[in-house]
């Protein structure tokens, strides 16, 4: 895009990444064809093929989970916490000093920025387990009504855990780091359009020297999903993603006693008050919807204003907007990627087509996307109400909703007229009125003069449609323990 000074492009090395040219299922420590079809990853950003990846029919999903169980019963759940610490610490000293080829497959996989995977995604994974390798022996401490008593809360067993191809990596290790530390097993199943970090993460588990079994990745798409979700021998479900599929796995464990945690949708609103900072919350508004290709289940995307300071507001974001660079994920001065599929590109053009013909007005700056691969420009809608289809339903991609509100109690209730509550946005010079909003909004999280930050010691999680379960934090031990 333009821009008083261009950029010259700054394209990082695909070399320090070896793609093999397909990829078998991770199972009992060792590399297995699957009996499934194979599947194409593909690279969003030029559409070439990077691997051929197997497809985990129910006989390797039923392989994986007694190799789980099996690791389960007679090594890991027996180990002392302070000696599964040591493979939790292990494995995060391997992923810093592999970030950077971590960083670049991540890029190259999915289409997000590399400045995103390499200054936010790998460094969060690492964080996570470090974190929870830190609680692995400690844990009577994080369940107080379980200390005192001499007896340590229990490990539950297999846990089956699904995850999304907006965090690959990141998502893996909110899932894979606490069912660890608490002496479960896992089996992970990566989102079908993004499979190789976790599959170079099954090689970090064997370079950590981790015990056969106590994780195993099976690829695949949703039957293999449903196969791992609905096998008897799990304990446990752990699943991020869309909140149709969140509604299957509940219906799909009920009247079992598998444990659950969901992480779903959001349609997050980041509230801009008459006296916020307004430079500081235009960089919160892009960072929050335009971060990760607004592929972000907490995404700010529908950007609520307090009137008076509506007009002056747009001036500055129409104008930091235009100064984003859109293109190739693997370039350091990219900040908008490729959307991460075909399908999910459809689905951004039909909703943001349908709000154009319900009436907002549509805005994007000037910017000349790539011809190959799958692209969206950053993009605003101005002059949307409550009734508009792009502010009620999760578009998952760079569009930004504009309402705006005249009180705070106004505020309170568009923001939370949804069905989701997964998080929310304040920005105020008031400290009170922080606190008093994050009170009133039916959020998991509300960050406050901020946007999409995350820490390992703090809990995730949403209300109503966003799911149920928090993932983060002391509290993130409690899905993994009787």
């Amino acid at each position: 895009m333009g821009s008083p000074f261009e950029y010259a492009p700054a394209p990082e090395s695909r070399s320090i990444v070896d793609i093999k040219p397909s990829y078998g299922l991770f199972v009992n420590g060792e590399f297995v064809d699957g009996h499934g079809k194979s599947f194409k990853t593909i690279s969003p950003a030029t559409e070439e093929v990077l691997a051929e990846v197997a497809e985990a029919d129910e006989a390797d999903v039923d392989a994986a989970v007694k190799a789980a169980r099996k690791a389960y019963d007679k090594v890991w759940s027996k180990m002392p916490g302070r000696e599964r610490a040591k493979y939790l610490y292990r494995i995060a000293r391997i992923i810093q000093e592999r970030s950077r080829e971590l960083a670049v497959l991540e890029s190259l996989d999915n289409g997000k920025p590399i400045k995103e995977s390499r200054d936010v995604d790998v460094p969060i994974v690492a964080a996570h387990f470090f974190y929870y390798a830190g609680w692995a022996d400690k844990l009577a401490y994080a369940m107080p009504h379980s200390a005192g008593r001499g007896s340590d809360p229990q490990p539950l067993g297999v846990a089956a855990q699904v995850i999304p191809w907006n965090f690959p990596l990141l998502m893996l290790a909110w899932k894979i780091a606490p069912a660890l530390a608490c002496g479960n097993t896992v089996v992970l199943k990566p989102a079908e359009t993004t499979p190789l970090t976790a599959l170079l993460f099954a090689e970090i588990c064997q370079q950590a020297d981790l015990p056969p079994g106590v994780v195993n990745i099976v690829t695949g798409a949703g039957g293999t999903g449903q196969a791992l979700v609905s096998h008897p021998g799990v304990d446990k479900v752990a699943f991020t993603g869309s909140t149709e599929v969140g509604k299957a796995i509940a219906r799909a464990v009920a009247g079992t006693d598998k444990k659950v945690t969901l992480e779903l949708g959001g349609k997050a609103a980041n509230i801009v008050f008459d006296d916020a900072p307004l430079n500081q919350a235009v960089e919160g508004i892009v960072n929050g919807i335009f971060f990760n290709q607004g592929h972000v289940c907490c995404a700010g995307s529908r950007l609520l204003v307090q009137e008076s300071v509506a007009e002056e507001l747009l001036a500055k974001l129409k104008r930091r907007m235009s100064t984003l660079r859109v293109g190739d994920p693997l370039d350091k001065n990219t900040d908008i990627g490729a959307i991460n599929s075909a399908e999910q590109l459809a689905r951004i053009r039909e909703l943001s087509d349908i709000g154009e013909a319900e009436g907002a007005g549509r805005w994007s700056p000037e910017c000349e996307l790539p011809q190959h691969g799958f692209w969206f420009p950053p993009t605003l809608f101005t002059g949307v109400s409550q009734a508009h289809r792009i502010a009620r339903e999760e578009i998952f991609g760079p569009v930004l909703s504009v309402l705006t509100f005249r009180t705070p109690s106004e505020a309170v209730e568009k923001a939370n007229n949804t069905p989701y509550g997964l998080s929310a946005g304040v920005w105020t010079e008031k400290g009170s009125r922080i606190l008093s909003m994050a009170n009133q909004l039916r959020a998991g999280v509300v960050w406050a003069n901020t946007f999409n930050k995350f820490d390992p010691t703090s809990p995730f999680g949403g209300f109503k449609e966003s799911g149920y379960g928090r993932e983060g934090g002391r509290h993130g031990l409690e899905a993994y323990l009787r």
